[in-house]
């Protein structure tokens, strides 16, 4: 068996567990030679989160440092604030064996092999809240000296709760805005459109219903039409139509300079978060 503990049971480190522990990944891994699957761990200061997993096969520590002992795979699944608090906790417990995968947004793995060993072996992972759904989506970056196998097996972790992408750990903070921050973006554009109708005269929940779905079969149209971004524009606006004449609005207002502005911004706090 292979133990995969998590530090932090709040929302995205349920969503992990919750993922897994639904895949059947628990029962029947066979990636690795020597394994016939993964034992479940949980550690939260906050015994409301642990309380969530009880319907779950996970064994519950009493703190950092024994799950750290107990567990190859180390999930560092609290806020970058807490992240400090949690490596003093773990490190002598952390060995050459021991695979830390950090969601701590704007942390490098220099940063915790500096707080831990040397050598660690570290995984950086941005994921995103639709986790909680099993409609996450996940950017993934190894730090040597993860093998390929270490890392085969985290990305299989992340895999069973959505869509991963390996992408250079260079680039972990410019990601975050793509994937980590960007639900949030969508949220907001969604609330504007259902104020919208509101004031308009069409109920709210109504509203929400109709531009959710949009949203889902429009991301369908993106990732399995074989159309780019442009030709589907062009599909939805017809010439003198009203697509068109909303179009303009949005470009007079600007609105691909703001989102850029937006992602900058997101970028700019992961690195100051990291120094």
């Amino acid at each position: 068996m292979i133990n995969v503990g998590f530090i932090g049971a709040g929302n995205m480190g349920f969503a992990i567990i919750k993922g897994v522990a639904e895949s059947g990944l628990c029962k029947d891994l066979d990636m690795c030679a020597d394994s016939t699957g993964i034992r479940l761990y949980a550690y939260d200061s906050n015994e409301e989160m642990l309380k969530r997993l009880d319907k779950y096969d996970v064994s519950v520590c009493c703190s950092s440092k024994e799950l750290a002992e107990k567990c190859k795979y180390i999930f560092l699944a609290v806020k970058p604030q807490q992240l400090d608090e949690v490596l003093d906790e773990i490190k002598d417990k952390v060995t050459n064996d021991s695979v830390l995968i950090s969601i701590c947004a704007g942390v490098s793995g220099e940063y915790i092999k500096s707080r831990t060993i040397s050598d660690a072996k570290v995984v950086l992972v941005m994921p995103n809240t639709p986790l909680l759904l099993g409609e996450g989506a996940s950017a993934l970056a190894r730090v040597e000296p993860v093998s390929d196998d270490e890392f085969e097996l985290v990305c299989s972790i992340f895999s069973y709760c959505g869509e991963i992408s390996v992408i250079p750990k260079d680039k972990m903070k410019e990601i975050i805005a793509v994937n980590g921050s960007s639900p949030a973006f969508i949220y907001l554009y969604t609330k504007a459109f259902a104020d919208y109708a509101e004031s308009v005269g069409i109920e709210k929940s109504v509203a929400l219903k109709l531009f959710a779905k949009t949203l889902i079969g429009s991301a369908k149209m993106i990732t399995d039409s074989g159309n780019s971004i442009d030709e589907l524009i062009e599909m939805v606006s017809s010439k003198g139509g009203t697509t068109l004449a909303g179009l303009e609005r949005l470009r007079e207002g600007d609105l691909e300079g703001t989102v850029k502005k937006a992602c900058e911004a997101c970028t700019k706090r992961a690195y100051e978060l990291s120094e």
